[in-house]
């Protein structure tokens, strides 16, 4: 067996049908096997998507073991050469799995390595590159040095700053969204340590993988990361599960130094953790009373993309949801030059746009590479899937 893909899932069941749908498509002509283990959602995950996907191996939990403990339980079971940890709330390009492979075959030093992921605008999510959170690492980004100098070396090596986009490069955290490891060096330092529940399980791999002689790498392919759709991060359980996290890494691996640096690093990881406590107290109080904010009342306008049937299914489903939506035929070899046509079309207009895409008839690589070609912030990715009659962003979900 070549690979094993893991993904762990928590009440995302459409975003992880989407996800296998893409992942299936990469791995035509791979010996692979895909694990999904359900953490005990109340969605009904599993009956809806097994009889779906009948070559995945569903593990259903009867508790919630979080994202080290879930992933856990599948390698221990897996039988590849590689592993690849992978987020439900993922969209994987066609050409991503073979990518990865043929980098690990060609660097057996390469412990594991991450990929560009995309927010759903199709800029660069600074997650993709990572330094170890090192005192002053930590430093430098809870200051602000590292949002006001990116490119530093020195300042932004939270973030790997001065390393190319565009070419394939070492770094030291490589994210648990897409995280491709050698099984062979699982085998030697160990699997995902579970006092991490939710947060910080791949820094704390990747700087194991890195003492233990391995090198962790950045490859420049394309995926999507929705970032968060399994989690509520504006919550008092994100605040306390994330914060956490980062006390328990350091505590495990800077524990024995001086005072002097540890007690300020202490106290910046409480303080920080209190102000977020503070935001999320009046986002709640504010929506509780009933305030609204102008982005809350914004909609997106809907511009649908594909073949005719598929716009004439796209205009029902427009109407039956009081959709503001706009339509273009286009075929395979048009994608990026009607991707370019409507961004030109948007130019710097402020309301927000999604452009679906027909799933049936264009690859997904294809959408995420033109949509990374000119990053829109207004301007955001959408799936159409026919199959379904539904169309899914990173906000919405429609149809079915």
């Amino acid at each position: 067996m070549k690979l094993s893909v893991i993904i762990v899932n928590y009440n995302v069941k459409y975003y992880l049908e989407q996800c296998l749908e893409s992942l299936l498509r990469a791995l035509e002509g791979i010996e692979a096997e895909v694990f999904v283990v359900d953490n005990h959602s109340s969605d009904g995950s599993i009956a809806y998507l097994r009889p779906r996907f009948p070559a995945v191996r569903f593990i259903a939990s009867a508790h919630n073991l979080g994202f080290a403990g879930g992933n856990n339980i599948a390698i221990r079971q897996s039988q590849g050469e590689y592993i690849l940890l992978l987020n439900p709330d993922t969209v994987v390009g066609e050409d991503v799995i073979r990518a990865s492979l043929d980098f690990m075959d060609s660097h057996p030093k390469a412990g594991g390595h991450g990929v560009e992921m995309l927010s759903d605008s199709g800029s660069r999510a600074l997650e993709s590159r990572r330094g170890l959170p090192s005192p002053m690492v930590s430093f430098y980004k809870m200051v602000g040095l590292c949002k006001h100098f990116p490119q530093s070396r020195r300042f932004a090596h939270y973030y790997m700053g001065g390393l190319s986009w565009e070419v394939a490069g070492q770094i030291e955290v490589v994210s648990g969204a897409y995280c491709f490891l050698r099984k062979s060096a699982l085998d030697q330092i160990g699997l995902l340590d579970e006092d991490f529940f939710m947060y910080g399980e791949d820094v704390d791999l990747s700087y194991r993988l890195l003492k233990g002689g391995y090198e962790n790498w950045y490859l420049p392919v394309h995926i999507l990361h929705y970032k968060g759709e399994s989690t509520q991060k504006s919550s008092f359980r994100y605040v306390h599960v994330f914060y956490d996290a980062m006390l328990i890494f350091f505590r495990k691996h800077y524990g024995g130094m001086n005072a002097l640096w540890r007690l300020p690093i202490k106290g910046a990881i409480y303080l920080k953790a209190f102000a977020s406590l503070m935001r999320t107290t009046a986002h709640a109080v504010r929506k509780k009373l009933g305030f609204r904010t102008a982005k809350s009342r914004t909609y997106p306008r809907y511009i649908f993309v594909g073949s005719e049937e598929m716009t004439l299914a796209c205009q029902q489903l427009a109407a039956d949801n009081a959709l503001t939506a706009e339509y273009r035929i286009a075929e395979v070899d048009d994608l990026m030059k009607i991707h370019d046509e409507i961004l030109q079309q948007i130019g710097r207009q402020s309301k927000p746009y999604c452009v679906a895409y027909d799933t049936s008839r264009f690859r997904y690589q294809d959408i995420l590479n033109a949509f990374a070609r000119q990053p829109n912030g207004n301007v955001h990715i959408g799936f159409y899937h026919p199959k379904d009659n539904r169309v899914i962003t990173m906000t919405e979900i429609i149809g079915g």
